[in-house]
């Protein structure tokens, strides 16, 4: 079963700074592309820090900036001094489910998207992963019917009845094995786009003392 990847809903024109740029250029570039922050990189475009209107804000409102004389004025500050690194960055590959978790883990709000070594490709924010649960109640049923329902379970069309109501899933109708229910509903949990999923699928044959262990369950193809 597919999942939509990173790659799929990134950004791939990506406003992005270097360590010698300045805290004004820093500030003019987040108020000129309305964003909350942009990625550093160094000669290579490999991801070294990611900048933000937090770490401006933390820059202006420290006092040793002000009361130190050795401090640079905050025209001359660098992206480099007041970026936040180890830069929090995701590749590709990985799924949309992937980045929210890791947006979600870490407390940020975008993510620079890299190549394998680890140069910028793009760039995904929590928008982008807002716009899955945009998606259209019919081609959720289509990925319900088509991947879920055959593809990854090779069930018949007629076997279970889909409905789709503003991302919310219906099922009904049997399958051979009540061990197939709980696959089943977590699979369709699983596409993006899918905000609650009610079941009242049964299963015609209680092949519980036959069904696998649940780690096998778990690697159903996805």
């Amino acid at each position: 079963m597919k999942h939509i990847k990173v790659g799929d809903l990134m950004t791939g024109e990506v406003v992005c700074v270097v360590s010698a740029t300045s805290f004004k250029d820093v500030a003019k570039l987040l108020a000129q592309h309305d964003v909350s922050g942009l990625p550093v990189v160094d000669d290579q475009d490999r991801v070294v820090g990611v900048v933000s209107e937090s770490d401006l804000l933390a820059r202006q409102a420290n006092p040793v900036a002000t009361e130190s004389p050795e401090a640079s004025p905050v025209g001359e500050v660098t992206a480099g001094e007041v970026m936040s690194t180890p830069a929090v960055t995701i590749h590709a590959e990985e799924t949309a489910a992937d980045a929210a978790r890791l947006m979600t883990r870490r407390s940020v709000e975008r993510l620079p998207v890299v190549d394998e070594e680890e140069r910028l490709v793009g760039i995904v924010t929590r928008r982008h992963l807002l716009r899955l649960f945009l998606r259209p109640d019919a081609e959720i049923r289509r990925r319900v019917t088509d991947d879920v329902l055959g593809d990854t379970l090779g069930l018949r069309a007629d076997a279970v009845e889909v409905h789709v109501v503003d991302g919310v899933v219906t099922l009904s109708g049997a399958v051979d094995g009540q061990s197939q229910v709980p696959i089943l509903i977590r699979l369709v949990e699983q596409l993006e786009g899918v905000v609650a999923v009610a079941s009242g699928v049964t299963g015609r044959v209680d092949d519980s003392s036959l069904a696998p262990p649940t780690r096998t369950a778990r690697s159903v193809p996805s």
